[in-house]
């Protein structure tokens, strides 16, 4: 199992859209996909039609005290969708809560760890929407992932907020047996802006070991594909953003590869 999280401390950079498009065209290729949804505006999940005021079969049963989650309750949580091989665990609003246990419940960091080692040969690719808040939620996220893959809207103060998620980033990578890589995906770039170029070039300057060489541009047909409640690839898989997500696939699909098997695993087994 390879453990992705899509990543960033701001909203409305293109988390959840990166999720759906990676997973079904990761389960396009015949893989079994997971997609995790730990972001209290339960976003992933209201994409395939679960409500995010629904607390019951999410996530949030994920974060139940060391050892109390049952195998019912985890099988549960899983959802199938329209794309073969393609699944989901939605969001909740409920996560919201756990900030306030946190403190009291120990272990509650590797929750998300924790599960997906009793889910290992069930799938062979997990993607993580985490929350673009720094707690508990996003520190399970990366703990237990060994990628992470930040989107980054083209445009001057979402780069701005960068930095910050970088600096989560060193913070978790001092507990880590290994760094954790990421990469910066420009999202929502627009060639046609002087703003959008800037911005793309300025990312390239100032992170040039960590930025993809390309862009998912602005694409009318992932916002379709959002509101029919269905994966990009299968609304029109002829489009701009699907074929730039194509490409990004490739290149992470690489970079795995060279990756130590599952840096994730020797986290979650550790």
């Amino acid at each position: 199992m390879r453990v992705w999280s899509v990543a960033n401390q701001k909203g409305g950079v293109g988390k959840t859209t990166t999720t759906v498009a990676l997973g079904c065209l990761l389960a396009a290729q015949g893989k079994r996909v997971l997609m995790l949804d730990l972001d209290p505006q339960g976003s992933l999940g209201s994409y395939f039609g679960h409500s995010p005021e629904a607390a019951a079969n999410s996530s949030f049963d994920w974060f139940t005290p060391t050892g109390k989650l049952t195998d019912a309750q985890l099988e549960a949580s899983i959802h199938g969708t329209d794309a073969p091989g393609l699944y989901l665990v939605p969001g909740t609003t409920a996560l919201a809560t756990l900030e306030r246990n946190a403190v009291s419940q120990e272990g509650m960091g590797l929750a998300v760890s924790r599960a997906l080692t009793r889910l290992w040969d069930r799938f062979d690719y997990v993607i993580i929407d985490s929350p673009p808040t720094l707690g508990v939620l996003l520190v399970n996220a990366l703990a237990a992932s060994e990628q992470v893959i930040v989107p980054v809207q083209t445009e001057f103060l979402a780069i701005k907020g960068v930095e910050r998620m970088l600096n989560t980033l060193q913070m978790i990578n001092r507990s880590r047996r290994q760094p954790l890589p990421y990469l910066l995906v420009p999202t929502l770039f627009d060639r046609r802006t002087q703003a959008g170029v800037s911005s793309f070039r300025h990312m390239r300057k100032t992170w040039p070991d960590h930025v993809w060489n390309s862009a998912i541009p602005v694409d009318t047909r992932l916002r379709d594909a959002s509101s029919r409640g269905v994966t990009p690839l299968s609304l029109d898989p002829t489009s701009r953003g699907i074929q730039a997500y194509a490409s990004l696939l490739k290149t992470l699909l690489k970079t795995s590869s060279e990756l130590a098997p599952s840096a994730a695993g020797a986290v979650a087994h550790g």
